[in-house]
């Protein structure tokens, strides 16, 4: 039997992670902000949903250093602030979105 390398820790990063972008519109979110940096106004227009909804999920992604955002003038862009999430979302694109 083959035993997993992986510590507790790491094991619960990447359960943290996977828990993120299982809703369906943080995925959405993910996968919008994969194609490069977006305000939160963009965001709101592109998925179809509310600027307060979408600051929300924003905000527990951003919390979870999954994203980086940066302030000009009274607006929020939000990118991608974690490779990993990018090249876990190109293989889900890969697999599911030939």
């Amino acid at each position: 039997m083959t035993r997993i390398n992986w510590s507790d820790v790491e094991i619960e990063q990447i359960g943290n992670l996977l828990k993120a972008i299982a809703h369906p519109l943080r995925l959405s979110i993910v996968c919008l902000l994969g194609e490069g940096e977006r305000s939160v106004g963009d965001i709101s227009q592109a998925i179809g949903t509310s600027q307060p909804n979408i600051s929300q999920h924003l905000s527990l992604l951003s919390n979870r250093q999954l994203l980086k955002s940066r302030k000009e003038g009274n607006r929020i862009y939000y990118r991608i602030g974690d490779e990993r999430l990018t090249s876990i979302i190109g293989m889900l694109r890969g697999i599911y979105c030939p």
